[in-house]
Formats: C-alpha cells, sequence, structure tokens
C-alpha cells in the first residue's frame, strides 16, 4: 500500500483543529503529521514533517493566511486547500487565495452540528486527495509585472453574437482557469454560460470578481433571464442547476433545484446536455480543470449533437480529471493549452461568421 498523504492544519481554532484531525485520520490513505494554531508555528512544521498538503485557514489573528499564503507559494510551493468561513469577506479572500495558487478551499465545518460531519467529512478527504495529486504552481514574486492579457478584436457579426453560444464547465483549479478564458473575450463575444464548483455564496463574489477585470458583463445568472451576447452567466453554488433553454428565438437560463448530479449542484452534465438539446450545433463547448468526471458525458452530447467541443490539456490542468474523462470518452474535438483556449474557442466563433456570410 502506498504511503498515506500527510495532512498539516493551520487553524486558530482548537474545535476546529480537532475536527478536522478526527476526519483526515478517520480515513485509510490520509494522516494528520501535525497542527498549528497559527502560521508562524506552521513554518516551523513545515520543515520538519515535510507534509504533502497543507489545510489553511483563510482568516487567522497573528498573521493574516494570505500573506502567508503568498510567501509559502513563492519560496515552498505546496498543495494547500483553504478552509474558508461562509461570509462575503471569507469569498472574497478564498477568491485570493487561489489566484495566488491554493488548489482548492472547504468552507468551515458548522460547529456542533454533529450530523452533517460524515458527509462533510468525506468531501474533505476527496478534496485532499485531488490536492495532494494537483499541479502546484509557484506565485510569480511580488515585484513580476503582469503579462498583460491580450484582448481579442470585436467579431463585428451581430448574427453570430446573438446565435451562438459558448458553454464552460470546470470545478478544482476552475476560478483561475475561467478568468484566463474571459478576460480576453470582445465585448461582442457570443453568450456564455459556466457551471463551475462552488459552495453557496462564493459564486456572487466571483462573478463580481471577474465582471471588474472583463470586457463582457459577468453575473451570476438568474431564473428565466434571457441570454444575452457580451455577457457571461455564472450558475449560482450550492442550490441549483444552470440549465440553458429557449424561448421563442431566445435563449434562456433556467435555475432547476433538481437533486445533485455526479455528487454536485451546479453540475457541469446538467448544462452541457441542455446546450446539446437547446443550442446543437450553435454551441461550443469547453471542459476546464477539475477532479472527478462530472461534465464528461455532458461533452459527448454536445459534440454529438453537432457542437465543437474543446478540452484543456494536461500540462496546463491543477486537476486533470474531468478533462481527461471526456478526452477518453471521445467528447473532445481538440485538446488545448490553457493560454490558447479563448483564441481557438474565438476562432472557432469567427469560422460560422464566415459560414453565414457565405450561405
Amino acid at each position: 500500500m502506498s504511503e498515506p498523504i500527510k495532512v498539516l492544519c493551520v487553524d486558530d481554532s482548537a474545535l476546529v483543529r480537532s475536527l478536522m484531525t478526527e476526519i483526515i485520520n478517520a480515513q485509510p490513505d490520509m494522516t494528520v503529521v501535525a497542527t498549528a494554531p497559527d502560521p508562524l508555528v506552521a513554518r516551523d512544521l513545515i520543515k520538519q514533517h515535510n507534509p504533502d498538503v497543507l489545510t489553511l485557514d483563510v482568516e487567522m489573528p497573528r498573521m493574516d493566511g494570505l500573506d502567508f499564503l503568498e510567501k509559502l507559494m513563492r519560496l515552498r510551493p505546496m498543495p494547500v486547500l483553504m478552509v474558508s468561513s461562509l461570509t462575503e469577506r471569507g469569498s472574497e479572500v478564498t477568491l485570493r487565495a487561489l489566484e495566488l495558487g491554493a488548489v482548492d478551499f472547504v468552507t468551515k465545518p458548522r460547529l456542533g452540528i454533529r450530523d452533517g460531519m460524515l458527509e462533510y467529512g468525506e468531501m474533505i478527504a476527496d478534496k485532499i486527495r485531488g490536492a495532494a495529486r494537483a499541479r502546484v504552481r509557484s506565485a510569480p514574486p511580488k515585484s513580476a509585472t503582469p503579462v498583460p492579457v491580450e484582448a481579442a478584436p470585436l467579431l463585428r457579426n451581430p448574427l453570430v453574437s446573438t446565435e451562438k453560444l459558448i458553454i464552460i464547465g470546470a470545478s478544482t483549479g476552475g476560478t483561475e482557469a475561467i478568468r484566463e478564458v474571459l478576460v480576453p473575450m470582445p465585448p461582442d463575444a457570443p453568450a456564455i454560460l459556466i457551471t463551475q464548483h462552488m459552495p453557496a455564496g462564493f459564486t456572487k463574489s466571483f462573478a463580481q470578481r471577474l465582471n471588474g477585470l472583463c470586457r463582457i458583463t459577468v453575473k451570476e445568472a438568474e431564473h428565466g433571464e434571457r441570454v444575452l451576447p457580451g455577457h457571461a452567466y455564472i450558475a449560482p453554488g450550492g442550490d441549483t442547476h444552470l440549465q440553458l433553454s429557449r424561448s421563442g428565438a431566445n435563449y434562456v437560463a433556467l435555475l432547476d433545484a433538481a437533486p445533485p448530479v455526479n455528487r454536485h449542484r451546479p453540475s457541469v452534465d446538467v448544462l452541457f446536455r441542455s446546450a446539446a438539446v437547446h443550442a446543437g450545433r450553435n454551441a461550443i463547448g469547453v471542459i476546464l480543470t477539475g477532479m472527478g468526471r462530472d461534465g464528461a458525458a455532458g461533452l459527448v452530447e454536445m459534440r454529438r449533437a453537432g457542437a465543437h467541443t474543446f478540452a484543456q490539456d494536461e500540462a496546463s490542468c491543477i486537476v486533470f480529471g474531468m478533462p481527461r474523462e471526456a478526452i477518453a470518452m471521445g467528447g473532445a474535438e481538440e485538446v488545448v493549452p490553457l493560454h490558447e483556449m479563448a483564441r481557438k474557442v474565438l476562432h472557432q466563433v469567427a469560422k460560422f461568421g464566415d459560414r453565414t456570410q457565405r450561405v
């Protein structure tokens, strides 16, 4: 049997530390090698134990979790799973942590509620397994100037902008991957629908953050709203699935409180299947980094319905789970590195334009 995954838990709450220890040590393939009440203690324990995965509380008194993470990813990059409170501030800090190189995050266990602990424990264990296998990006030095993203030119084809759709699914590592795909999009890009696995409360901050960075409008999807060009709609986390539908000549977004699919709600498969039914060859499907297989079967259905489909390549994925499954099932027409994804997708959109103009 392979060595168990060594985990170091950093949290200022003794109760959370003991809860996390109990959950992790109950798994056959992982063990808590040490716990620390703050990052200053954690530094020495990291040197001593050389853990495979670090769980890190985002908000701590003695040293900000983000400062610590930034230094860690610069000096000793390792898989970090952030543990975050379900607050607006918590969600903003978590998104910043993912930008700095944290692999994933979990919400804090709700203290005093033992009933939900088993299910919660399984989720944490899954995320630790994913983190242990993840490809870790080291943070750029503080002095490094960010590389400007090349903005794509306007499409200048209203028919393409209104008829076509870009459908994206992602999980672990997806927040940064989605940002990289959306930032270059021109203001008249076709409508984009996105399912990213996230708990309730985080997708709103995620959409707001992207909206400030992009030339298109990025928002959380609302039930029944018309899907418009120049907009990206993100599935709200936690309680519903995002689906594409039609109302007369218009595309609309639907939110459906059906049970989880592939243990996820929102599920990428649900979005992809709805796009296969209602958009067919007018859609472009994109599956990005993520653990598990959600979206793989849906991408196959989109391709069968005539959509052009892309999967992110292994080298640029944080976790090559969902794209690997989609490729294995024959769902991906093209396998593309992340830094080329926006260009490739827009090139495909432009090809639609050539066809419509020739008709």
